[in-house]
Order: C-alpha cells, then sequence, then structure tokens
C-alpha cells in the first residue's frame, strides 16, 4: 500500500520522551507524544524499519481509526464504518486481541472485543456479499485502546511484543523487559567508549542491550513479525530491504569494556548463552561475583543495574544488608556513575546517599524509581594536533 499513515508505538510510562527522540532519530515526523505512548507517520517503510530498529518500544500499530464512543452502539458503528475490506482479504483471520478503557464511560473490555469483532464481520459480509467467513488465511490481529471516551483502532503490525527479540531462552527469577533496559541506557549519557558494569546482570539484558547498541545491532534483525505474513499490505520486497539494512549497519569490530556479573554462577552461564544469542558475546566479560567484591581501575565508568527489591516477604529482611553492601562497592568506584532501577523505597537510605536524580517509572504494573547518582563527566581527549602543541 502506498501513502502516508499513522503509527502507535505503546512504550513504557515515563519513558515516553525516549521512546519519541528514538522515532525521530529514526526519521519519522511525532504526532503526539501520550501517557505510554508515541504516535508518528510515515509509510509501510516506516512500519518494517520502526519493529526492526525502534528499542523502546512494545509494539508498532496501524492506526486504521480513531472516533469517540460513549455507547455500545457508537462503539459498532465507528468500528463498523472502518473500511476493513482495505486491509483483509476475504479468507484473514481477524479478532480483537486485546482492549483497552481508561477513564471511559465504556469500560468493559470482554464487550468491547465482542461487539467490536461483530462490527468487523458487519462489514466484511457488505463487502463481499458473503455471510460466513472461514477465516482460514492469514492472521490480522486487532488492538483496541479507549481513554477518556476516545476510542483508537490499530492492527497490530509486531505480533509478539517487541521486547522479545529472540536472544533470551534463559531468564532469571526477576528479569527486566530488553525494552525497559533499553531505554533506561538511553536515560544515561552512556555510549560505546564509556565502561559499563552491571553487578546484578541475570540474564544479562542490560549488558547485551548496552552491547547491541555499540556494535549498532537492530534489535528486531533476528526475529519475525506478524506484519510479514500481510502480502497485500506490505511487500517481502519491503521487509528484506528493511533487514538487508540492519545488517549492512552490524559493526561486532567495536571495542568495548562491558561487564556483568552475578553471585549465581548458572545464571552468568545463562548469561553468556544468551550473549552468544545476541550476536556479541565477545563484547562482554561475564563473572561469577558478590557485590561487595565489586572493583574497577579505571574512572568515570558506569554502573547501571537492577537489584534485587525484595518482592517476597521473606526477603525483605535482607533487603538493608544488600542495600549497604551496594552502597560501600559504590563508595569504591572513583569519580563513577550509578544507575539502579529499583521498587525498594529504602533504597537511597541503607546505599547512604541521596540521588541526584529520581525518576519514577512503571515496570509492567509495578511502580519503581530510577535512581540516579552522577558523577563528574571525563576530561576531553585531546586533538591529536593539540597533543604535538604540548
Amino acid at each position: 500500500m502506498e501513502g502516508r499513515y499513522e503509527f502507535v508505538a505503546p512504550c513504557h510510562f515515563g519513558l515516553e520522551a525516549v521512546s519519541k527522540r528514538e522515532i525521530s532519530d529514526l526519521g519519522y515526523e511525532i504526532v503526539r507524544v501520550e501517557d505510554g505512548k508515541v504516535t508518528f507517520t510515515g509509510d509501510v517503510e516506516a512500519l518494517v524499519r520502526a519493529n526492526i530498529f525502534l528499542r523502546t518500544t512494545q509494539r508498532i500499530l496501524w492506526k486504521v481509526a480513531e472516533f469517540r464512543a460513549v455507547t455500545f452502539e457508537e462503539l459498532f458503528q465507528g468500528i463498523k464504518n472502518i473500511p476493513w475490506e482495505e486491509y483483509f482479504p476475504k479468507d484473514a483471520r481477524f479478532w480483537v486481541t486485546k482492549a483497552t478503557s481508561v477513564k471511559s464511560t465504556l469500560f468493559s473490555t470482554s464487550d468491547i472485543q465482542s461487539i467490536a469483532k461483530k462490527a468487523m464481520v458487519e462489514r466484511m459480509k457488505e463487502h463481499y456479499h458473503i455471510s460466513w467467513f472461514a477465516e482460514t488465511g492469514q492472521e490480522y490481529p486487532v488492538r483496541i485502546s479507549i481513554y477518556k471516551d476516545m476510542v483508537t483502532v490499530g492492527l497490530d503490525t509486531s505480533g509478539e511484543s517487541l521486547h522479545k527479540r529472540g536472544y533470551r531462552k534463559m531468564v532469571s527469577k526477576a528479569p527486566i523487559e530488553e525494552t525497559l533496559a533499553a531505554a533506561l541506557i538511553r536515560l544515561t549519557p552512556w555510549n560505546k567508549d564509556r565502561i559499563l558494569v552491571d553487578p546484578f546482570c541475570g540474564s544479562g539484558t542490560f549488558p547485551i542491550e548496552a552491547a547491541m547498541m555499540g556494535a549498532n545491532i537492530a534489535p528486531g534483525m533476528r526475529r519475525t513479525f506478524q506484519g510479514q505474513q500481510w502480502k497485500n499490505l506490505v511487500s517481502e520486497e519491503v521487509w528484506q530491504r528493511g533487514f538487508e539494512e540492519a545488517q549492512d549497519l552490524v559493526d561486532t569490530s567495536v571495542k568495548m569494556d562491558i561487564q556483568g556479573y552475578d553471585i549465581d554462577p548458572l545464571i552468568v552461564k545463562a548469561a553468556r548463552e544468551n550473549a552468544g544469542r545476541a550476536g556479541v558475546a565477545e563484547l562482554i566479560h561475564f563473572q561469577q561475583r558478590p557485590i561487595h567484591k565489586l572493583r574497577h581501575p579505571k574512572k568515570y565508568g558506569f554502573v547501571i543495574t537492577n537489584p534485587p527489591y525484595g518482592e517476597r516477604m521473606e526477603e525483605k529482611e535482607d533487603m538493608p544488608i544488600l542495600y549497604r553492601e551496594i552502597g560501600e562497592a559504590f563508595s569504591h568506584l572513583d569519580d563513577w556513575s550509578e544507575y539502579i532501577i529499583t521498587a525498594y523505597e529504602d533504597a537511597e537510605r541503607y546505599i547512604g546517599r541521596k540521588a541526584d536524580k529520581n525518576r519514577k517509572i512503571y515496570n509492567g504494573m509495578m511502580k519503581t524509581y530510577f535512581y540516579q547518582f552522577l558523577g563528574p563527566k571525563p576530561p576531553r581527549r585531546k586533538r591529536p594536533e593539540q597533543a604535538g602543541k604540548a
């Protein structure tokens, strides 16, 4: 299909600005930024490139309609007015895979899904002049969100959430999503020339996401997407160009100092295997090491980590000791910056230092805090001609 369309990129609450910047950097115009989502415009190539290259968004929805509805009849008519025949072939399998409603008159998500499906079928019946659809063809999942009575309808072009890069087969007890890890890294000044250590690396998500950024490995280049099945909407050639662009940009010859530690040797082994599947095993040093042994001889590095929260009652009593150890470890890292995401509200108290910045972020339904302990910037390197004059 040719033309310009609107796409919706859901993201983590509190990190909309990060996703907005990433979409802009990819070359697309932002329409608006709302709680938990960014809307942008582009052609079908934008749909492809957004799925392959965006690191911080949950999925890419092809927005097909937006209208107001305060009754189920208005919802039915609004859905029926959408030209579904332009998107669905006669044998398509179509359904509302998810509906959400916030601060709206219509709040029963199961009813919203059921009524929307009926409206879609009625539209298809009138267009194709048949009374029954076998739905034996490709899948076209639809998502509906209602916010303050405004209904947004989108085709889910991603399928599985974009946080599923394909590399993480083994996970630790409380893994952080890949999209959230990438967004948090982007909130820091870290770049591939700076040291990065995660002393609670678990499945290796922070080190792996950082290494993929440094090596310019697109997060979606090793997976498939729902939209690849839609030959009537997006040609195979467009998808192929997107994957080829991603492959051409990879540079695994880059030199980086990225390290991941964990106290559990089995988890360290799993992290190495995950890094191998991500194509960055040679760029990360994983090691079994407890937090109290965290040391590094160089200055101006970064700690970015997701320590235990004490979610279980039996673990809560261990948290003061753990966070004191974290604070003690930080004191040995001269001129470093430390970034911690945690739901433990006494983190600063036991670390023994108030964070320079603190950002509230929702990890799913859990309220967490991104504590930022900022170190000094490293001195600027002299240019070769300046060094010669010294």
